[in-house]
């Protein structure tokens, strides 16, 4: 009778643990589902628009100048917005034309926006309803939140105390990388062939000296390089100027709570997981975040494409 009875008290408990542990990975979720998109957006923000009809070399530009990663396409002959250029349209641009015996980078810089070739741009822009639920968007401020003010409070749930190497959380196979005798042509094709966000550069030894990210590419549109795209890595990281994210990075036995902690206070999109001899691990993002904290548990499987 009396071993009945363990046997119940330990089935309740196992019980209660799960539903905590479900409770646990739902709780994050259901606090994006309940916020609105206007919440995400900060008091005062900038919102840059351009006209199909401005050129693309001056609308990268004003993309550097204003700090932006994209902006909504205009058409003022339709009176509505048509698409979305974004840095991701610069690369494509620059490693599809840069080697073409056909068309010289002088002659891309005087197309405008609306006359050029379509299938280099998205045509579809990706719009949200202010007052709409937000955990499927992927680019909106994670930190904020995935990490609340203290007048939303949100409990933490247990597993921010578990280890990145037992969350899981990130990519830890099949790393992009590049050298950093590599040239900027040889990172663009990285991009464009992997899809990638930010390349860590490593040295001859495999150490991380240093993070390459589309946002830096632009950086080649400031300072009118991108005529140059056999230059190295090394020489393409010490022209970076301003908007610079660097390397921020991790250990795998450091818990979840200090991984986003340090991702917060640094403001950076991604931190690099590497060894105790700073040999490239593993790449953890916002992204993988946002997958693992809030769309899995909704039952979405994988981010959308950008």
């Amino acid at each position: 009778m009396e071993k009945i009875l363990i046997r119940q008290i330990m089935f309740q408990e196992m019980r209660e643990e799960l539903k905590n542990s479900e409770a646990d990975a739902e709780m994050y979720m259901k606090f994006m589902k309940s916020h609105c998109c206007y919440e995400a957006i900060p008091t005062s923000c900038k919102l840059v628009i351009f006209d199909t009809t401005l050129q693309v070399k001056k609308a990268f530009f004003a993309l550097v100048a204003n700090g932006l990663r994209a902006a909504p396409l205009w058409d003022s002959k339709t009176q509505r917005f048509v698409g979305m250029l974004t840095i991701t349209d610069f690369i494509n641009i620059l490693h599809r034309y840069y080697r073409s015996p056909l068309v010289q980078m002088n002659e891309l810089e005087r197309h405008q926006i609306g006359t050029w070739r379509g299938d280099s741009f998205k045509c579809v822009p990706a719009i949200l309803q202010p007052l709409s639920s937000q955990y499927r968007s992927r680019r909106q401020p994670l930190r904020r939140h995935l990490f609340p003010t203290e007048k939303e409070t949100v409990p933490k749930p247990c597993f921010m105390q578990k280890t990145i190497q037992d969350v899981g959380i990130g990519t830890f196979r099949n790393i992009a990388t590049v050298q950093q005798t590599a040239s900027v042509y040889d990172a663009l094709s990285v991009f464009v062939e992997r899809r990638v966000s930010a390349l860590p550069v490593v040295n001859e030894q495999g150490k991380v000296v240093a993070l390459y990210s589309r946002f830096d590419v632009i950086n080649l549109a400031a300072q009118k390089t991108y005529n140059n795209l056999n230059m190295s890595m090394q020489e393409a990281i010490r022209r970076r100027c301003c908007f610079i994210e660097g390397v921020i990075k991790c250990l795998p036995d450091e818990t979840l709570e200090t991984v986003i902690d340090r991702i917060i206070k640094a403001e950076v999109h991604r931190l690099v997981l590497v060894d105790k001899e700073d040999v490239c691990r593993g790449i953890i993002s916002l992204s993988d975040l946002l997958q693992a904290m809030v769309l899995s548990p909704a039952g979405i499987d994988a981010l959308l494409a950008s």
